[in-house]
């Protein structure tokens, strides 16, 4: 199957601007994931994050996405979307993220799959805590991120004490089996 990497991107420091940081934070501390699976919080790293990218045969990454939609939609990029939507982005770390992946092109180590789902923020301005826009988003944010796992083959074991991880993956799967 190979490896899968499950990105984070964002500035935490912007508040909307961190739902990807948050949402893998989230996903790390209720679930536990197998050996060949990677749940990393990258930041706003840009090409510091190149070797996890390489290494990857399957990269999800979770972001901020600017598409112009009403805050709160949730947004689907795959394969080549995804580094060419990154060119019109307009978040501080877009261009990092977008250097990152034509290096790994340009190495021939590109993931065998590419995926970014995100959810369109409301407020990029300093402060700590998402929106109430995005914040209500989280819960469906992660039930993609799941379902996207899922379709790779990945399946995350909810941590006992945690009822409602345990809940959104019985969800994910009935969705898997129609």
């Amino acid at each position: 199957m190979g490896k899968t990497l499950v990105l984070g991107l964002g500035n935490i420091l912007l508040r909307d601007e961190g739902v990807g940081v948050r949402a893998v934070q989230r996903l790390a501390e209720r679930f536990d994931f197998a050996d060949d699976v990677q749940v990393l919080d990258g930041g706003t790293l840009g090409l510091d994050l190149l070797h996890y990218v390489e290494e990857a045969d399957r990269v999800l990454i979770v972001d901020a996405v600017a598409t112009g939609n009403p805050p709160g939609t949730l947004v689907r990029l795959i394969g080549d979307e995804v580094p060419a939507f990154l060119g019109i982005k307009i978040s501080p770390h877009q261009m990092g993220l977008a250097d990152l992946l034509a290096a790994s092109r340009l190495r021939g180590r590109f993931p065998r799959e590419l995926v970014l789902v995100g959810v369109e923020p409301e407020i990029i301005d300093t402060g700590l805590e998402l929106s109430p826009t995005v914040a209500a988003q989280m819960d469906a944010l992660l039930d993609r991120v799941l379902a996207e796992l899922a379709r790779w083959g990945v399946h995350p074991r909810a941590r006992r004490r945690d009822a409602q991880a345990e809940n959104r993956l019985a969800t994910v799967g009935r969705e898997e089996g129609r």
